[in-house]
């Protein structure tokens, strides 16, 4: 019998590596930062609803006084009066009420497994950028204009520029936002830097805006 002649036919090499299976979406993000995202929105959103409660409060009863008017320097009620409150034409909580919102739903979204791509990511940068922008205007006002600090407001700077440094670092990281490699290995090392040097700014401005009352 004679032998049967066989054809091989070789395959093309595959090129690279396997394609996997989220191949082309982009990559997952850490869970510490969703939670930081759900969390500090969580705070921005309370401190928003507070604030907005207190002053329909305030405007149907102009003696009243909200629970955190502790002093004459710690005086909800003295921000909420100022023109400075509804810096737009609408009380200002209205709007930390809609843009903190957004941030919780951004936190839940990454918990959920949400992947987002450059430019949400990209723009969710920008609107944390204008955040921290209105909130140092309010605080130089406050400590400045109004003299007198809310608490809840303090909450809110705080909460977003925990937002605003979280998510830069992580668009650096990450290589969204372009940057020199030396900057992207000190937000992989040192991420924490910026936001605790801004926040001891904050508090060492108040401190001395007021030092003779928090020393009397």
């Amino acid at each position: 019998m004679g032998r049967m002649a066989t054809k091989t036919v070789d395959l093309p090499r595959q090129q690279g590596r396997p394609r996997s299976e989220h191949e082309g979406e982009p990559p997952a993000t850490p869970r510490t930062l969703a939670w930081l995202l759900a969390l500090t929105g969580a705070a921005g959103v309370l401190a928003s609803w507070v604030i907005t409660l207190d002053k329909f409060l305030l405007l149907e009863d102009p003696d009243f006084k909200p629970a955190c008017s502790l002093n004459p320097v710690v005086s909800c009620g003295s921000v909420m009066k100022s023109d400075q409150a509804a810096a737009f034409g609408f009380p200002n909580p209205l709007l930390g009420l809609v843009a903190f919102g957004a941030v919780v739903c951004v936190g839940a979204g990454l918990l959920a497994g949400a992947r987002y791509r450059g430019w949400f990511w990209l723009g969710l940068n920008a609107g944390m950028v204008f955040g921290v922008g209105f909130c140092t205007w309010l605080m130089v006002q406050s400590l400045y204009e109004i003299n007198a600090l809310c608490l809840w407001c303090c909450l809110t700077w705080v909460a977003t520029l925990l937002m605003l440094w979280a998510v830069t670092a992580h668009n650096v990281r990450t290589g969204t936002l372009p940057a020199p490699r030396p900057v992207q290995g000190f937000f992989a090392e040192f991420g924490w830097a910026p936001p605790a040097l801004h926040i001891g700014v904050i508090g060492m401005l108040i401190l001395t805006r007021w030092w003779d009352f928090w020393t009397g």
